[in-house]
């Protein structure tokens, strides 16, 4: 899961100054709220992601490779045969590359089948030095999301190249951050081939979409029910850019919502008006599934909450903006506009 890590944890520990978040943490205000649901809850099936696609013919790494991270420093990689991806969206690009039997271990976020048996080292935002270090990684691949920032010093000490790629927040981010990681690896023509396919498979989904038709107003909501955590995409969630390239209206933003995540009140929802939810499967899950759902306050009075118009997506692949994003893009296009 690549949601904007450092914005939703200030969202998070920010809520109990937010106006109205009572009705998020603790619920005194929601009445119905699903945020513990109970153990007998029903539980909406999981939503299983996209499968890699592959590049044929396996890459040979044309090495070293002198390149400039993105933070401004210089970097020589002189060995790829034990490559550490410390973020999921990282994962699936070096897999798909052709390079996933040189990786050595894997964040929580990479859950796509080909990286399961790998070691769990990070959480993106919570990287384990001793965990990195132990696997004796020759490159390490991380965003500016990556963190702590302590951890990430500790690992550039330790020698080893550690090439930081922008992070991708829209469909127009998904090319250069391909290239940067195929580039950094040594693999630049293979990088090329990727963005591509990528690009023309993502033209295709978009163009599924239908013309003419009224467009759909999409609410993303981030929910860990068990936690306690609600919360609405606007600018910059990343979903923003998938839902208006599915041919909808990201509600979030078109009711003026400027950070990436805001906690949800009953009165932000109702405004919003959804006539579609978007959420990820294992969020609607720990809700309770859709039953659950629409039990929180506000859910119920909006277009969507009426007609249970909810649209879930694996955690795992929605705001990845990898290889597999056009097959997202081309599921949540078929399922938004489904009869």
């Amino acid at each position: 899961m690549r949601i904007r890590l450092v914005t939703l944890a200030l969202a998070i520990m920010g809520c109990a100054s937010v106006t109205g978040c009572a009705s998020i943490t603790g619920c005194a205000s929601v009445t119905g709220c699903a945020s513990t649901p109970p153990p007998s809850a029903p539980r909406a099936p999981v939503q299983t992601a996209p499968p890699l696609e592959i590049l044929p013919d396996v890459p040979r790494p044309d090495l070293p490779v002198k390149l400039t991270s993105a933070d401004g420093r210089k970097i020589t990689v002189t060995d790829v045969s034990r490559i550490l991806p410390l973020t999921g969206a990282i994962s699936e690009v070096v897999f798909t590359l052709g390079l996933g039997g040189n990786v050595v271990g894997r964040d929580i976020a990479a859950t796509f089948p080909q990286a399961a048996h790998l070691p769990l080292v990070t959480r993106a935002h919570d990287v384990s030095v001793e965990g990195v270090l132990s696997l004796r990684p020759t490159v390490i691949l991380a965003d500016r999301d990556t963190g702590p920032p302590e951890a990430m010093e500790q690992l550039r000490g330790s020698g080893i190249p550690v090439v930081i790629v922008d992070p991708a927040w829209s469909l127009p981010e998904v090319t250069p951050r391909i290239k940067a990681i195929a580039k950094a690896l040594g693999v630049p023509g293979a990088g090329e081939r990727l963005a591509e396919r990528t690009e023309a498979q993502v033209r295709a989904a978009r163009a599924k979409a239908p013309t003419g038709a009224p467009r759909p107003r999409v609410a993303f909501l981030y929910l860990r029910g068990t936690a306690g955590i609600y919360l609405i995409g606007g600018k910059g969630s990343g979903a923003d850019s998938m839902i208006e390239a599915a041919g909808g209206v990201d509600a979030g933003s078109a009711m003026g919502l400027t950070k990436a995540f805001t906690p949800i009140t009953t009165e932000a929802l109702i405004a919003a008006r959804p006539d579609v939810i978007l959420v990820m499967s294992k969020g609607l899950a720990s809700v309770g599934g859709i039953d659950g759902l629409v039990k929180i306050q506000g859910i119920a009075q909006t277009p969507a909450g009426r007609h249970r118009r909810v649209i879930d997506v694996e955690d795992g692949s929605l705001l990845n903006f990898g290889p597999r994003t056009a097959r997202v893009l081309e599921t949540l296009v078929e399922r938004l506009y489904a009869t």
